[in-house]
C-alpha cells in the first residue's frame, strides 16, 4: 500500500511496515510536516512477517532516489531535518541515529567506547517525561560505521537495491538491522551515526528467548567477523530528563549536543 505526498516523482521513499492504524497515522504526520512541499512518499506495508520481508517489499514499491525505513513509534524532533538528511546522503551511502564501528556480538552496543554512538529520547519507564542519552564523544556525524540500529535507517536507493535484506533468516523482527548494515558496510558503502538528528522512540527494546535466537543467528552467520573476545568498556556519557519533546528539542540542538560530544571525547581520550 503506498501513499503519495507529492504530485510529482518522489524524491525520498519512507517505507514503514506498521499493523497499527493510530501509530502510522502518527509517524505518516510528522513525516509529512517535516517534508512539506518537498516530494516524497510513504509506502505503509500493513502484513509484513517480518521487518525483513516488509522492507524487502516496501522498497520493490517504492519510486525514491532515497529510502527511509522507519519504525512506526518514532517522532523525529529536527526541525530542518529534510535540509540535514538531503545533507549526509550527498556524503554517505546509508545513515542512521545509533550504531558502531566496530561489531563484536548481535548487541551493537556491547562494542562498548570508544565505538558505540547514538542520541536517543524515550519515555521513562514507569515516570513521566523523557530521557534522552548521547552516547560516544568526538563529532556529531560519525564516519566508519559498520552496523546501524533499525529504528531509522535513511540510504541511497542503491543501497537498498543491492543489498536486500535477509528475509529467510530474519524471519522475525530482531536483527535484521544489523545483518543489513553490516554487509552494506562490507559492500563498500559508507556508513555513518549521524547525531544532530533528535528523535523519541516509544520502545525501549525487547531482549528476550525470541531476540537471543536471532542473535545466535546473526554471530552464526557473522561468526569469521567478530572476535572471540573483547574488553568492552563504558566510558563517559550524557543524559539529561525532559518534560515535554519541545524541550527534548531545544536540548538536542545541534551546537549543544556538538559541545557535549566533545567533552565526552575529552574524557574517554584514554580508553
Amino acid at each position: 500500500m503506498s501513499g503519495v505526498s507529492s504530485a510529482g516523482a518522489a524524491r525520498v521513499s519512507v517505507v514503514i511496515c506498521s499493523i497499527d492504524a493510530a501509530k502510522f497515522a502518527r509517524v505518516t504526520d510528522n513525516y509529512r510536516k517535516l517534508f512539506g512541499t518537498r516530494e516524497f512518499e510513504i509506502v505503509g506495508i500493513h502484513d509484513a512477517r517480518s521487518l525483513a520481508e516488509g522492507y524487502n517489499r516496501g522498497i520493490a514499491q517504492s519510486r525514491g532516489e532515497h529510502v527511509i525505513l522507519s519504525h512506526d513509534d518514532i517522532e523525529i524532533l529536527t526541525p530542518d531535518f529534510a535540509q540535514r538528511l538531503e545533507r549526509h546522503l550527498a556524503q554517505f551511502d546509508l545513515i542512521g541515529i545509533a550504531g558502531a564501528t566496530r561489531v563484536v556480538t548481535g548487541k551493537w552496543e556491547l562494542a562498548g567506547d570508544p565505538y558505540a554512538f547514538l542520541l536517543i529520547s524515550s519515555p521513562r519507564p514507569g515516570a513521566d517525561g523523557y530521557l534522552t542519552v548521547l552516547r560516544g564523544g568526538g563529532p556529531l556525524v560519525v564516519p566508519g560505521i559498520r552496523v546501524l540500529d533499525g529504528v531509522f535507517m535513511a540510504m541511497r536507493r542503491a543501497v537498498a537495491v543491492s543489498t536486500p535484506f535477509d528475509d529467510a533468516l530474519f524471519d522475525h523482527f530482531h536483527l535484521y538491522d544489523l545483518d543489513f548494515s553490516l554487509r552494506a558496510y562490507q559492500a563498500g558503502f559508507r556508513l555513518a551515526v549521524c547525531r544532530d538528528i533528535a528523535m523519541i522512540h516509544q520502545s525501549h527494546g525487547s531482549f528476550d528467548a525470541v531476540w537471543e535466537k536471532y542473535r545466535r543467528r546473526f554471530e552464526a552467520k557473522h561468526r569469521a567477523q567478530l572476535p572471540d573476545s573483547w574488553d568492552a568498556k563504558l566510558g563517559a556519557y550524557a543524559s539529561f530528563v525532559a518534560a515535554t519533546p519541545d524541550e527534548i528539542r531545544e536540548r538536542c540542538d545541534p551546537a549543544r549536543i556538538a559541545e557535549i560530544a566533545s567533552q565526552i571525547a575529552r574524557a574517554n581520550a584514554n580508553l
